[in-house]
C-alpha cells in the first residue's frame, strides 16, 4: 500500500466552504466508484480555514497518470470536477489547470 499526501486551497468564502464541505458530506456514488476503481483504498480530506489536506491510501500499483486518464474519459467525474472548482482556488505554485498538489514527507515517527 502506498500513501500520498495533497494540499488545496479553497475560495476564502464562508458561504462556498460550508457548500463545499456539504458536498463532501454526500459525494455522488459515480465519483467514489471512480476512485475505487482506480486503485485509492480509502481517502480523507481535512480543512484548516480554506486549507484542504487530502491522504490517499492506494494500492501498490497505484498511477496517478492512470487516474487522470480514467477521469477525462467519465463525463460524471468531469462534471464533478467541474462543479468543485467553483469552491477551489490552486495553490499560488501550481501550473495552468492542476488542483490537488503532493506533499513532501518530510518527518516520520517510525
Amino acid at each position: 500500500m502506498k500513501r500520498f499526501c495533497l494540499a488545496l486551497d479553497l475560495v476564502n468564502d464562508p458561504n462556498l466552504i460550508a457548500e463545499y464541505e456539504a458536498y463532501h458530506q454526500n459525494v455522488w456514488e459515480e465519483i467514489k466508484a471512480s476512485i475505487l476503481g482506480a486503485g485509492i483504498i480509502d481517502m480523507e480530506i481535512y480543512r484548516i480555514m480554506n486549507r484542504l489536506f487530502m491522504i490517499m491510501e492506494t494500492e501498490d500499483d497505484f498511477s496517478f497518470t492512470k487516474k487522470g486518464e480514467m477521469d477525462a474519459s467519465n463525463p460524471k467525474v468531469q462534471e464533478w470536477e467541474t462543479l468543485m472548482w467553483k469552491y477551489q482556488s490552486a495553490l499560488p505554485i501550481a501550473k495552468e489547470g492542476e488542483k490537488w498538489l503532493l506533499m513532501d514527507r518530510i518527518f516520520k515517527l517510525v
